[in-house]
């Protein structure tokens, strides 16, 4: 049986390679086109149906999306302007309940999701290979990642909740 928590597969870190470095950036730069895409024509009704049973619905999806990739872009700014800096994690599962992610329409972070991934390619754009060495210790997986291992992680993590949606469209033949 299909593995609906994660239907493109789990993260699976490469070595570096411009190929793949330019991949994975298209990936970041085009995530917010792909998700309005994934979301376009959806009913309230539709937006509040959890993509599987347990799991968040399109609506929590969005914002925990927009959530997640600003919490990436500062993270790769502090890697970028600190010496191996500690970054935290946060209580996804709970921000997900919160009153922004409720009451406001996903339109708002499809927005901000255009706007961030504009000025996270800015900021990733020119890096050198030796700049996607820059490490971070991350406190959830309790170890130092690169920067590479971050861009991997978050070209995969836009295109795994989008093909969340885009398989509960196709099971539910929206």
């Amino acid at each position: 049986m299909h593995d609906l928590r994660y239907p493109i597969g789990n993260y699976d870190p490469q070595p570096f390679s411009e190929e793949l470095k330019n991949k994975w950036l298209e990936d970041i730069e085009q995530l917010p086109e792909r998700l309005e895409y994934a979301i376009i024509n959806l009913d309230e009704a539709q937006l509040q149906t959890p993509y599987r049973d347990g799991g968040w619905t399109v609506h929590q999806l969005v914002h925990h999306i927009a959530d997640s990739h600003i919490n990436a872009y500062v993270r790769f700014k502090l890697a970028l302007t600190e010496d191996n800096p500690a970054i935290k994690t946060y209580e996804e599962q709970l921000w997900a309940e919160l009153d922004d992610v409720k009451t406001l329409p996903i339109n708002i972070s499809i927005t901000l999701l255009y706007a961030l991934h504009r000025r996270w390619i800015a900021a990733l754009s020119d890096l050198k290979e030796d700049e996607w060495n820059r490490k971070m210790y991350h406190s959830g997986m309790k170890k130092e990642v690169t920067l590479w291992f971050m861009l991997g992680n978050y070209a995969w993590h836009g295109k795994h909740h989008t093909a969340h949606i885009n398989a509960l469209r196709e099971r539910m033949n929206w």
